[in-house]
């Protein structure tokens, strides 16, 4: 039992407020969304990739043809776009934080105002209730059964009872009662504020994806030293010591290996995927969360928020003893609770019975935990309100009739008068044994509208949905039927489930509804479900959902949810609706899976220039390009490609394995381009009567062509579009080529028609020879598939993304269809891209 007390003081006033914030006594902790200008322009100006492309472009400058140096664009290209496409995402998420952040209760001249946390200042009596996120540090001035929940800063998660004196820290939330605490330490000198400031930033890092392109990056990286070395030496000899045209050959050997365009494209793709959620009022906390959009295969929510309507309607009140004043008591509990949650306020709202004006003795907040909430009144006894599951015995007949209620749908809570010494110690009581039933408190949910086709197109794409309430099971079950979840015929109670990691994920796997979930089960929940190789998103609006949140892949939080939980979750849907949900993991899986088309653009450019170096090394040749010929021919098959490709629809599920896949694809596409171009380029070189341009643009000629049909797989499943991009690049060459001023301009020279008929032929034969070697490994990849266990991590669910854009098979990615089709993705689901 909690006594009853009230904070003493007023507040600051006007006057206290404006001296602290001149004297800067204001928390200025920063906004979690975004870096700064400065930060960002640093981050996509000095990087590796332009200093080491900025050093060969001095170098070309130096020794050879200013056309020569037409790569070195690619700095100031990567620079503006990374910069101009982070800043629009700054802005989106900025905006948009402003509207999620949680405003903080503040006492200042004895009147309560909502502030910005940014206003906060030293010496603000804060009012804390049911769900609000402590955001500074402080001592506890009143108290009406405060609960503070600290497993964010110390592990532990069992709820901390704190009286008046006691200390709150920021990153703690409060999960029962309420009361009011000053603020002592703010800004940058509170608690968690360094922890969340550095923990929070708008980052690139820490995601399967960015840990693949970074092994790639590592290995180029090692790979153009020595390359490097080999072909200078090599075109010094060649060249007869003329320096100038070893270092124009060295560059272009080594600029081609670089990917430089696929760090940028990455970033491109999740910047633009902020602002098309941010445009659906999603918020998006930490980037890496869009990469976890795509690989969520199991979705757990909660049905309040989700399934229904944040609020309820008073049903009916079924009096179950008149010799219990039972409507009475449930108006004076309504009356006399400070911070009602939805359950109390539907009570009070629908009542017709007056407020009695019973005078409080003590109170019991509701915790999540106990279930329940009571107060003892003065005269009056002591009285409890929760579920009748909890509060009414397995034997008592009160209870099957509220089971009757509930598998209707109806959400059933029962009113109970207890002792009046019980509330000494609540958390030992049991009501079960001492509660005298005065009333059943019926209730009616409001369905969403939106739940039952958001429900169908999870289960078209293979996302399993777990339903888990802390409601009575039977009615939970009831609503999920009635919504046509799939296995929703056998609603779970939690209580029941075992407790080992094993069991639990046996439970798991074979149902769908799950009831009277105590927040400690539904964060075993998610670890069970990752045990079985799952990626698990997790929704949620309450403080019983912060420690499942935390814990799972991915979560999203409604943005009329708690502040504890928007501080957590990686997600926030601040116009609070299911029906976005599609569309955010649709957002998700159009970045992962393009990203991985791009990346086998780049990497299979980075495999021919290596082929090419190091058969120009062995041969002791002259290397068949200029730095020019290169860029035009990145470009056109890379360079402007990538960037429409990175931008496209697509709706297939990723799944782990992003550097096999894409190693799959680049070794033998890059193997192909490189052995293919360098056998023309050596015929052609064998010819007496032509010149080294001639020999040039016959490898130009023939290496464009193959990149192009590289290109075209990749581009695959074909659409009117993807065709037409191809085509169009085709056709920019072609102009490239019949224009005389460009064809000089690039140091073409077709001229010799033997050479570029035989290296053409060539081209076409290893155009051939890696189709039939990519559809080969295809089929071995679908194969591999279907003999993996049903269930496994590694097999590939509905939807999900077998390999690279361009296995060889006439479908989508890894040969399975791509359901987006290029258009826009199925009808509502918003998922594939902008109309």
């Amino acid at each position: 039992m909690t006594d009853v007390q009230q904070a003493p003081a007023r507040g600051l006033s006007a006057e206290q407020v404006r001296e602290r914030v001149a004297a800067g006594q204001v928390n200025d902790v920063p906004r979690r969304s975004s870096r700064s200008v400065g930060e960002i322009v640093r981050a996509n100006v000095f990087t590796r990739f332009n200093a080491l492309i900025g050093s060969l472009f001095v170098l070309v400058l130096i020794f050879g043809a200013w056309q020569d140096g037409l790569f070195g664009g690619i700095i100031i290209a990567n620079s503006a776009i990374g910069v101009i496409q982070e800043l629009r995402a700054k802005r989106t998420l900025d905006k948009l934080a402003v509207v999620g952040e949680t405003p903080v209760k503040v006492m200042r001249d004895g009147v309560v105002a909502e502030l910005e946390q940014q206003e906060v200042v030293l010496g603000d009596l804060i009012m804390l209730g049911t769900g609000d996120k402590i955001v500074v540090d402080g001592a506890v001035v009143g108290s009406q059964g405060l609960e503070i929940d600290e497993s964010l800063l110390t592990g532990e998660a069992d709820p901390v009872h704190k009286q008046p004196g006691d200390e709150v820290k920021s990153g703690s939330f409060v999960v029962a009662g309420g009361g009011s605490f000053t603020a002592d330490r703010v800004g940058r000198d509170a608690y968690a504020a360094q922890l969340v400031e550095e923990a929070s930033k708008f980052s690139l890092s820490h995601s399967e994806l960015m840990s693949g392109i970074n092994t790639f990056l590592k290995y180029v990286t090692w790979l153009i030293i020595p390359t490097a070395i080999l072909l200078f030496v090599t075109q010094l000899t060649v060249s007869k010591h003329h320096f100038g045209e070893a270092i124009v050959g060295a560059v272009a050997g080594v600029v081609t290996m670089i990917p430089e365009g696929l760090v940028l494209m990455t970033s491109i793709a999740f910047a633009v995927g902020v602002v098309r959620l941010g445009r659906r009022q999603c918020l998006v906390q930490e980037l890496p969360a869009i990469e976890g959009l795509a690989r969520v295969n199991v979705l757990c929510v909660d049905k309040t928020g989700t399934l229904t309507e944040p609020g309820m309607d008073l049903d009916q009140v079924v009096v179950l003893r008149d010799d219990l004043p039972g409507r009475q008591a449930l108006a004076a509990l309504a009356a006399d609770d400070p911070d009602p949650n939805a359950t109390m306020q539907a009570v009070k709202e629908g009542l017709d019975v007056p407020d009695p004006g019973w005078k409080t003795q003590s109170t019991v907040p509701f915790s999540s935990a106990r279930k329940w909430s009571g107060a003892a009144f003065s005269g009056e006894g002591a009285w409890v309100f929760g579920a009748a599951d909890v509060l009414l015995g397995p034997d008592d007949p009160n209870r099957h009739k509220a089971e009757e209620l509930g598998s209707t749908g109806l959400r059933v809570l029962a009113l109970a008068r207890v002792p009046e010494a019980a509330f000494a110690d609540p958390d030992a009581l049991d009501v079960t044994a001492s509660a005298e039933p005065a009333a059943l408190i019926v209730l009616r949910q409001r369905l969403r509208e939106e739940a039952p086709a958001t429900l169908r197109y999870f289960e078209e794409q293979g996302v399993a949905v777990k339903v888990i309430s802390g409601d009575n099971p039977v009615s939970v079950g009831a609503i999920a039927r009635t919504l046509k979840l799939p296995k929703a015929e056998h609603p779970v109670d939690a209580r029941t489930l075992p407790d080992d990691v094993e069991g639990m994920a046996d439970v798991l796997e074979d149902n769908s509804v799950f009831g009277r979930v105590s927040p400690q089960q539904k964060r075993a929940m998610v670890k069970a479900l990752q045990s079985r190789g799952h990626t698990v998103a997790m929704t949620g609006d309450g403080v019983n959902d912060v420690l499942a949140l935390k814990d799972a892949d991915l979560g999203v939080s409604m943005g009329s949810g708690s502040g504890a939980t928007r501080a957590v979750a990686q997600i926030v849907l601040l116009d609070n609706s299911f029906a976005t949900l599609p569309s955010v993991v649709g957002e998700g899986r159009r970045v992962l899976g393009n990203i991985e088309r791009v990346a086998n653009l780049f990497l299979t450019k980075t495999v021919y220039s290596i082929i090419l170096a190091i058969l120009v090394g062995i041969m002791h040749v002259r290397f068949p390009f200029l730095p020019r010929h290169l860029t035009l021919i990145s470009t056109l098959t890379i360079g402007i490609p990538a960037f429409f490709l990175a931008l496209a629809p697509n709706m297939e599920r990723a799944r782990s394995g992003f550097v096999p896949r894409v190693l799959r694809f680049a070794i033998p596409a890059g193997l192909a381009c490189g052995i293919a171009t360098f056998a023309g380029y050596m015929i052609a070189t064998k010819n007496p009567n032509s010149t080294f341009e001639e020999d040039s643009s016959t490898a130009t000629i023939a290496l464009f062509l193959l990149a192009l049909w590289v290109l075209l797989l990749i581009a695959r499943p074909w659409n009117w579009w993807r065709l037409g991009l191809v085509a169009v690049m085709g056709a920019a060459f072609a102009i490239v080529l019949a224009v005389p001023w460009l064809r000089n301009f690039f140091a073409l020279h077709p001229d010799n028609y033997g050479n570029d008929s035989a290296a053409l032929l060539i081209a076409a034969a290893a155009a051939v020879l890696l189709t039939f070697l990519l559809r080969w490994d295809s089929w071995l990849t679908r194969l591999r598939q279907l003999r993996e266990p049903a269930g496994s991590g590694g097999s590939a669910g509905p939807g999900s993304s077998g390999g690279s854009g361009a296995s060889g098979s006439p479908a989508g990615p890894g040969g399975r269809p791509d359901r987006s089709g290029g258009s826009d993705g199925p009808a509502g689901s918003g998922g594939s891209g902008e109309r």
